[in-house]
């Protein structure tokens, strides 16, 4: 996982968690705006997400910073 991705998860999951508690839950499109501005990033995560952790479509922040956290 890219530094920039890993940062950005771990900051937007902080924030989602700080603000409505640690049962909140997301997507990997949490991590990014509505507009496809970063593509590489999102792909990037999508696989993360999808074929490497098999995550489902949402789960809990604590969960996602978590697994972020433990990566390399």
């Amino acid at each position: 996982m890219s530094t920039n991705l890993k940062e950005k998860m771990i900051s937007v999951c902080e924030a989602k968690i700080a603000s409505k508690g640690p049962d909140v839950g997301l997507s990997f499109y949490a991590f990014f705006a509505n507009k496809n501005d970063a593509p590489k990033l999102l792909m990037e995560a999508a696989i993360w997400w999808i074929e490497t952790h098999q995550l489902d479509h949402f789960e809990k922040a604590v969960k996602i910073k978590a697994l972020v956290e433990a990566e390399d």
